[in-house]
């Protein structure tokens, strides 16, 4: 038979029994927590956020690490700097000296032959040029044949071959001594010597050789973060960006930007339109104008790493917990897929149109 309240009289004992206060207590506080947790979940916003880990970099490629090379080839004879020594532009950094200490002053005198040749064959041609006019008269007069005015020009022809030549040589021979003279190695701009590659005296270096390393000074400072595929279509220029920098004191909570501490503001600069080599794409992030300064250096050089969260919409704390669990992308925002729809539907439309068209034809 069905079991009604009143069964319960018939057993005194049972019905003299009552809950424990503690197991009420915990009883309601579980319906509580659920109920918050439900609102919360519900009601309570999120920031969505993509993460991507970078460096700092230079802005500018002159204000990059760049490596000094070798002008000439031979040997460094003098270096005039050390690891870490602050130089300006044009300081001298090493004196490379060729292995003949008199080359210069050879090639110099081969080039004054090569001049004194070139006069020689210009005077030479201008004697065969008043040849050629005496021929030529007497040509005209009928008392030369034409074979002996023929061969006047071509003589004339041939010393403006060698005064040509001897040109060409004369300018490689510049070329030669230009580069010969410029022995000594001197920085591109001011800033800081990193780290010497060179090698003592006895170290033969060829032209092009790496001697130094030199990073300038007062560089603009950009992030370049690499972010997941996924997120990339979601990210424009201007996007407002948090930043962690290594070796920075930071707490961050992803979802609430405001309870974050020690975190710096930037923004969308650009977006590389091809994935890296990592299969991620680069996303340069910048300072966010009137925003707080990132730290400068020495706090945070050049190289550093940084953290970043691309700030995205804002959902629900519900939603983004079961985004996560079921591993779905960011939130489109709405009017992208009204955008993307309706260009569907203008495509489809028009080619039904055309259809129409080609049957009524």
């Amino acid at each position: 038979m069905p079991f009604r309240a009143d069964h319960i009289t018939h057993f005194k004992t049972l019905a003299s029994l009552r809950p424990p206060h503690p197991a009420r207590v915990l009883g309601w506080m579980l319906l509580v927590g659920m109920v918050a947790s439900i609102a919360f979940l519900l009601f309570v916003p999120w920031v969505q956020t993509s993460t991507g880990m970078g460096q700092v970099i230079a802005l500018d490629p002159r204000d990059r690490v760049q490596r000094i090379t070798a002008l000439v080839p031979g040997r460094v004879e003098q270096w005039y700097v050390t690891d870490g020594e602050i130089v300006k532009k044009g300081d001298p950094i090493a004196r490379i000296a060729d292995n003949d200490p008199d080359l210069l002053s050879r090639l110099r005198a081969e080039r004054a032959q090569a001049d004194a040749e070139i006069a020689a064959t210009r005077q030479a041609m201008a004697v065969a040029q008043r040849d050629v006019g005496r021929m030529q008269q007497l040509f005209s007069e009928g008392l030369s044949p034409r074979r002996d005015l023929e061969l006047a020009q071509i003589k004339v022809a041939d010393y403006g071959a060698k005064v040509a030549k001897s040109l060409a040589d004369r300018n490689r021979l510049d070329i030669n001594i230009n580069r010969q003279s410029v022995q000594i190695v001197r920085a591109p701009r001011t800033g800081r010597v990193l780290r010497i590659l060179g090698g003592d005296n006895a170290t033969m270096v060829k032209e092009g050789d790496i001697i130094a390393t030199f990073a300038p000074e007062q560089a603009v400072r950009v992030v370049e973060l690499y972010v997941d595929g996924r997120d990339v279509p979601l990210i424009y220029p201007g996007r407002p960006v948090r930043l962690e920098f290594e070796g920075w004191p930071a707490i961050q909570f992803s979802g609430w930007p405001s309870v974050a501490v020690g975190m710096f503001n930037g923004q969308v600069r650009a977006i590389d339109v091809s994935a890296s080599p990592n299969g991620l794409f680069r996303v340069l992030v910048e300072q966010k104008t009137g925003a707080r300064p990132w730290p400068k250096e020495p706090f945070v050089r050049l190289g550093a790493k940084v953290r970043g969260w691309v700030m995205m919409d804002t959902v629900s704390t519900g939603y983004e917990l079961w985004r996560l669990l079921n591993d779905f992308p960011l939130q489109y925002p709405a009017g992208v897929l009204d955008q993307q729809t309706g260009q569907s539907g203008s495509t489809s439309a028009t080619t039904g149109s055309g259809k129409d068209g080609g049957n009524a034809k």
